[in-house]
């Protein structure tokens, strides 16, 4: 089985997961090949075995004029079985090329169909983008095979790190730092809940607002912001509750994640956790935007260890039921497998 990816994200949970799936791929004996970015701080994670080629993708730069004609060349070279674009954008470099499926994976909702003018299959991560891609037009093939994550438990990142006393509750969300992603609900919440501090890990365009309203709210000595980190995982297993406050999610890749780490989970009613949350069950659920209502979720875990200890527990076996590695891994080789 030979495979070639199109993978032009950045950092964040998309690219997380881009880099499991791939290594995933390569211990069953795929072999592969993807085109990136140049200088992804993630690159070093993939697998020796793929091989790596690196293209910038700005609109007006030669590397991205030259990219379909790069694509094109490789297909008709190395004749994969599959050619698997990540992304709208990704998906208008894949060539009309007739000796393999062309799968364009994604992540989040289109907008319109013209990116994928010459693929056969969308597989999309949750069943609302799949109902989404049909609602706008799509008339070919479309699969739902969501995400896996890593399941490896490691050792909790020491609170000192962050400046953090070890006998506060702490609250930890991650991502990039834009607006739909609801950090600055969260900083509001978290005013409303004495005592407890709020780990941000990640960056983005909103964090000079992000701190103008910690500073604003009194609650900047109890908030850290701790910058992209190459492994996520030491800061959710040190954190008593993790939360996802995105108004717009498709699925909720840090959700899964920290249930890996055995952290329970506050989230809001945005599209993916919509799908697998059941809220009390394995999660606590708070509508989109609800400052007020974050906090009192945040407050029911930290006053009450044996609700967190339960909700982490449920959480973890959605995870290995739904979001196995294995079932996962498996789901994309049958597709390849089914289109031969």
């Amino acid at each position: 089985m030979k495979l070639v990816h199109f993978h032009f994200g950045k950092d964040g949970g998309a690219e997380r997961f881009f880099v499991h799936l791939v290594n995933a791929f390569a211990e069953r004996g795929v072999e592969q090949k993807a085109i990136i970015r140049p200088d992804r701080i993630w690159r070093k994670d993939i697998s020796p075995s793929v091989g790596i080629k690196e293209s910038h993708f700005r609109n007006l730069s030669v590397d991205r004029i030259l990219l379909p004609w790069k694509t094109a060349r490789l297909a008709k070279t190395w004749k994969p079985d599959a050619l698997m674009a990540w992304a709208p954008r990704a998906s208008e470099l894949m060539p009309n090329y007739k000796g393999c499926i062309k799968i364009s994976r994604l992540g989040d909702y289109p907008p319109r169909l013209d990116y994928f003018r010459n693929t056969d299959c969308l597989v999309c991560n949750t069943p609302g983008i799949a109902a989404h891609v049909r609602e706008i037009g799509w008339k070919r093939d479309v699969e739902v095979i969501s995400n896996f994550t890593n399941t490896e438990r490691v050792a909790a990142v020491s609170r000192a790190t962050l400046d953090t006393p070890n006998d506060a509750p702490v609250v930890m969300s991650m991502g990039r730092f834009v607006e739909r992603k609801g950090f600055h609900t969260l900083i509001e919440a978290i005013a409303k809940v004495p005592g407890a501090y709020l780990w941000l890990v990640g960056d983005g365009e909103e964090r000079e607002n992000l701190e103008k309203l910690a500073i604003d709210l009194g609650v900047s000595g109890r908030v850290r912001f701790a910058g992209w980190q190459k492994d996520t995982r030491a800061f959710l297993a040190a954190a008593d509750i993790f939360v996802m406050a995105s108004s717009h999610e498709p699925l909720g890749n840090v959700i899964l994640e920290s249930w890996a780490q055995g952290t329970p989970v506050v989230s809001s009613r945005s599209e993916g956790p919509q799908w697998f949350m059941r809220d009390g069950e394995n999660g606590l659920m708070v509508d989109i935007g609800d400052a007020e209502g974050f906090g009192h979720a945040i407050e029911r875990i930290a006053n009450d260890r044996q609700i967190g200890s339960r909700l982490a527990e449920r959480g973890y076996e959605t995870l290995m039921n739904q979001f196995s590695k294995q079932a996962i891994t498996n789901a994309y080789l049958k597709l390849f497998a089914s289109k031969k």
